[in-house]
C-alpha cells in the first residue's frame, strides 16, 4: 500500500514547551494504527500537532509526500485529514445536518452514506447538538469528520464515558469503516485491548517518545508485555 502519512523526527508541543520527541512513523493508505500509552503521555498531542494545534519545533510531517508542517488547519484538513477531538464539540445553535453540511466536501461521504452507517443521526436530524446523548455526539463528531472525505481519520478517544452497548455500536462502524478499506485510521484508546483488537499495528508512547512498536496482534498476546507498556503504576 503506498504511504499516505509519514512523521520524520518531529518534536512539538505547546510554546516552548516540548511534550513530543524524535517522533518518527509511518502510515499506509487503508491501514490502522493504534497509539497506547498512559495518560499524559503525548497521544493526544500527536493528533493535535497533525492537525496544526502545537507548535512543531523539528522535523516533518508528510501526507502522501507533501509536507504539511507549515499548514495550517484547514489546509491539512484539504490534504486528507479528518479530526475526531476526544471533546466532541457540539455546537448548540446547529441541528444534527447543519452539522453534517457545514463542512462537508466532496467525495464518497455525504449525507446519505452517513445516515445509512448512523441512522439514529438521520432521525435526530432537525435536533440541535446539546440535545444529543453522549453517544449520539459521539456518533455526530464522527459523521461530521467523514463529511470532510479524509485519508485519514483521527479518532480521540472515541469510546469514553459512553454505556458499554454504545461501545460496541462504536467498534462495529470502525471495524465497518477499516472494512472498507479506503481510509486509514489512527485510533487513541485508554482501553487498549479493544484498540487492539480493531488495528493491525500499535506504537506506544512513553513521557513523548516511541516506546514500544509492532503489530497489534503481537501485543494483545502477550499480556506481560501490555501490562509493562500501559498499565498504570
Amino acid at each position: 500500500m503506498a504511504e499516505l502519512l509519514r512523521l520524520d523526527n518531529v518534536s512539538a508541543g505547546y510554546g516552548e514547551a516540548v511534550v513530543l520527541e524524535d517522533i518518527s512513523l509511518s502510515v499506509a493508505q487503508g491501514d490502522s494504527l493504534a497509539l497506547l500509552g498512559r495518560n499524559g503521555m503525548g497521544k493526544t498531542t500527536l493528533l493535535v500537532t497533525l492537525m496544526g494545534f502545537t507548535r512543531l519545533h523539528r522535523g516533518a510531517i508528510r501526507v502522501l509526500g507533501a509536507d504539511v508542517g507549515a499548514l495550517p488547519t484547514h489546509r491539512r484538513v484539504h490534504s486528507g485529514l479528518g479530526w475526531v477531538p476526544q471533546e466532541r464539540c457540539m455546537f448548540a445553535s446547529l441541528t444534527v445536518e447543519e452539522h453534517l453540511t457545514a463542512v462537508a466536501r466532496p467525495g464518497y461521504w455525504n449525507l446519505r452514506r452517513v445516515y445509512q452507517v448512523f441512522p439514529g443521526l438521520e432521525e435526530r436530524r432537525r435536533n440541535l447538538g446539546n440535545q444529543l446523548s453522549g453517544g449520539e455526539q459521539q456518533m455526530l463528531a464522527i459523521a461530521r469528520a467523514l463529511m470532510v472525505n479524509p485519508r485519514l481519520l483521527l479518532l480521540d478517544e472515541p469510546m469514553e464515558g459512553l454505556a458499554p452497548v454504545i461501545v460496541q455500536d462504536m467498534m462495529a462502524v470502525i471495524r465497518q469503516l477499516l472494512a472498507d478499506g479506503g481510509m486509514a485510521v489512527i485510533l487513541v484508546e485508554q482501553h487498549a485491548k479493544l484498540a487492539l483488537s480493531l488495528t493491525s499495528q500499535v506504537i506506544v508512547l512513553e513521557r513523548g517518545r516511541i516506546a514500544h512498536r509492532s503489530d497489534s496482534a503481537s501485543l494483545l498476546r502477550d499480556a506481560e508485555m501490555l501490562n509493562r507498556l500501559v498499565a498504570v503504576a
